[in-house]
């Protein structure tokens, strides 16, 4: 299969590396100058540092050139880039999977929603997400996925397709579910790196993923979303992994604003994205639009964009009236 990567960051880099094993893969980049670097050095050193590309990987800076004559297109920019990258397109002839995550600022509209407006609708699409660490994918690491489409056989034949042998691929037909918990859980992340940053241990930790979960899943039901999702690898998977695991950027935030470090000092520290700092303000506009009831959301929010000392924030969760545990 010819396949083309739209971003050249650490996860469509993994990706590409993933994929060039069974398919003919290229790697886009929007930068002309990050194209020259990655194909005299073989190694994207940009943002992936440490692994050397198989020679078969092509790559470009054309993005009309990456997009015609495929049989996949893979967008894996930022959420805040996907509707450019996709509008840049001037022949928009192949499927799409994204693996973005989160809700595109101002709108706060998922990216099956920027795709259905940006792409034609009678071409399938679809999305892949759940606990990945582009690091470990890279290294071949065991890892699964969800490929989720409203074409259900679509999404069958891209899992099988992009399976490998060490990245095994599900498929589902809950496009809502899947993106709803890919974007909330990088929130909840920045919550369970502030708990440990403050030292607050395990049994904290525990309580702020599972009242995540909790979280994740009303916002996700009021959206359309089904609950068994919420409870597989695109819910409970990636947000335990997310709020836990080392690699974590959205986690390495929350630890650093426990430090009591200015928000944007931590991001530049970081140098790549964190799609929780962007998602929380829109998912708690959603959840407000919706009444539902997101108070970890909310703290997060707070210490984001008005200056709330997190310290405060956890003593305001752990200050609310006692109640009748309802994960729903």
């Amino acid at each position: 299969m010819k396949l083309s990567i739209l971003g050249a960051g650490a996860w469509g880099t993994a990706l590409a590396l993933s994929q060039a094993e069974r398919h003919q893969v290229t790697l886009w980049t929007r930068d002309g100058r990050h194209a020259q670097e990655m194909e005299a050095e073989r190694c994207n050193n940009r943002y992936f540092r440490g692994f050397p590309f198989p020679p078969s990987l092509r790559l470009t800076s054309d993005i009309q050139a990456a997009a015609g004559g495929v049989d996949l297109l893979l967008a894996a920019v930022p959420t805040a880039g996907l509707r450019q990258t996709l509008s840049a397109v001037a022949v928009r002839e192949a499927p799409l999977i994204w693996v973005c995550k989160g809700f595109e600022g101002g709108s706060a509209k998922m990216p099956h929603q920027v795709v259905a407006e940006e792409w034609p609708t009678d071409i399938p699409r679809g999305v892949l997400s759940g606990p990945s660490f582009a690091q470990e994918v890279a290294a071949g690491l065991p890892t699964a996925l969800t490929l989720a489409s409203g074409d259900e056989d679509f999404a069958c034949r891209m899992a099988q397709q992009l399976h490998t042998g060490r990245l095994r691929i599900y498929n589902s037909d809950d496009v809502i579910g899947v993106e709803v918990g890919g974007a909330v859980k990088n929130v909840m992340a920045i919550a369970a790196g502030i708990s440990d940053g403050l030292g607050f241990g395990y049994n904290a930790r525990a309580a702020l993923i599972t009242r995540g979960l909790a979280e994740i899943t009303r916002l996700g039901l009021a959206l359309g979303g089904r609950l068994e999702t919420f409870m597989g690898l695109t819910g409970m998977g990636d947000l335990i992994l997310t709020c836990t695991g080392n690699l974590s950027r959205n986690r390495t935030i929350g630890l650093e604003l426990a430090k009591g470090r200015p928000l944007v000092e931590a991001l530049e520290a970081l140098g790549h994205i964190a799609e929780g700092v962007h998602t929380a303000k829109e998912v708690l506009n959603l959840a407000r639009k919706l009444a539902v009831e997101m108070p970890i959301t909310e703290a997060v929010y707070r210490i984001l964009y008005q200056n709330l000392p997190a310290a405060l924030a956890v003593d305001e969760l752990l200050g609310r009236e006692p109640k009748t545990e309802n994960f729903l």
